[in-house]
């Protein structure tokens, strides 16, 4: 957790080999527990997967449903891309009156709020307008006009959503305004999926949707850690280094799975909230923090601010680090202060 004290889609393994080395154990024991992984399954519009340590299979079995069924229900209330679910339906009537909404949407809005103050809107889940106008392009192979990116930035902005916490309503100050929390709502998701991993008496886990990764207890590795490897963005299936993790999240953001190529110049799926334009400098950004929530909503903060914003305000959290790569120096990482205690030594 940060040092606030708050409570807390493409298919595709995203931007961490989520197999996670470590987690390719099926049934290796330790300490009399078995590890039992879950297989990739989909959901969020990625792959995910769990891994858990339990005594036999069918206790594996009732902590993997559990934690699945919990995902499956933030899937329901949060995929913009669902024109029925709870925050798609927000834009039909929240610029007329507040709107009541779930508690899980309250937290997710609330962590965005922070996240959007803390990097000046380089973070805003009101991008939706915006992110609307880069799926079409990426369907229909046409960029849009100046007026229509205009006009999407006009309704996008964190200071036009009126979040009422204390009766779980939410408001928009502008006609128009959609909700797209694509870049927090799997790490929220695993975070939650953890939760009740260890409410239910699992004493070692790995969740993982989409690369979004968070580990606890005991591991298959050596010392009891969990093995995370980082992917190339520029080499399918190659390995750049080798995390090692606990009580941890990674999660990655990058260009190299979700883009468009248009006149011959590629597009990242990540926009710029200010600017409505595509995101270029970096082409793969790490983040470990203690929450999946964070490292997901700070691997696209990342993104947007650039390398000096970005790793400048990576070194004011706690316990907190990152590995980013730029488009312009392929296969050269650059890390934080702190990232060295994760990295498995070769």
């Amino acid at each position: 957790m940060t040092e606030r004290g708050r409570k807390f889609l493409e298919i595709g393994v995203s931007a961490l080999i989520a197999a996670a080395l470590g987690v390719l154990f099926w049934h290796q024991s330790r300490n009399h527990l078995d590890f039992y992984n879950s297989g990739f399954r989909e959901m969020m519009g990625t792959f995910t997967q769990i891994t858990v340590a339990a005594r036999d299979e069918q206790q594996a079995q009732g902590f993997i449903d559990t934690a699945f069924e919990l995902m499956k229900q933030i899937n329901r209330e949060m995929n913009d891309h669902d024109p029925n679910s709870p925050i798609s339906q927000l834009s039909l009537t929240a610029h007329l009156q507040p709107v009541a909404v779930s508690p899980e949407l309250v937290e997710v809005i609330e962590t965005s709020l922070y996240y959007s103050k803390l990097s000046d809107g380089a973070f805003d889940i009101t991008v939706g307008p915006e992110t609307q106008l880069w799926r079409r392009m990426q369907k229909t192979g046409q960029k849009p006009s100046d007026d229509e990116l205009s006009e999407a930035r006009s309704k996008v902005g964190y200071e036009k959503l009126i979040l009422d916490k204390a009766n779980r309503t939410v408001k928009f100050a502008v006609e128009g305004m959609k909700l797209d929390v694509g870049a927090i709502a799997k790490g929220y998701a695993v975070d939650l999926a953890v939760k009740i991993l260890q409410e239910r008496g699992a004493v070692g886990g790995m969740v993982d949707i989409g690369g979004n990764i968070r580990c606890f207890g005991t591991g298959p590795g050596k010392g009891g850690l969990w093995l995370i490897g980082l992917q190339d963005p520029r080499k399918d299936n190659a390995i750049l280094l080798k995390l090692r993790l606990n009580e941890m999240s990674v999660a990655t953001s990058g260009d190299y799975r979700r883009f468009a190529v248009i006149g011959g110049q590629s597009y990242s799926h990540i926009i710029n909230p200010r600017s409505a334009g595509s995101v270029k400098e970096l082409a793969s950004v790490s983040v470990i923090a203690p929450l999946a929530v964070d490292a997901d909503a700070l691997s696209t903060t990342v993104s947007v601010l650039g390398k000096e914003k970005g790793l400048a305000l990576i070194e004011r959290l706690k316990d907190t680090a990152a590995i980013v790569m730029t488009t312009q120096e392929p296969g050269k990482m650059i890390q934080t202060p702190g990232t060295e205690r994760f990295v498995e030594k070769e």
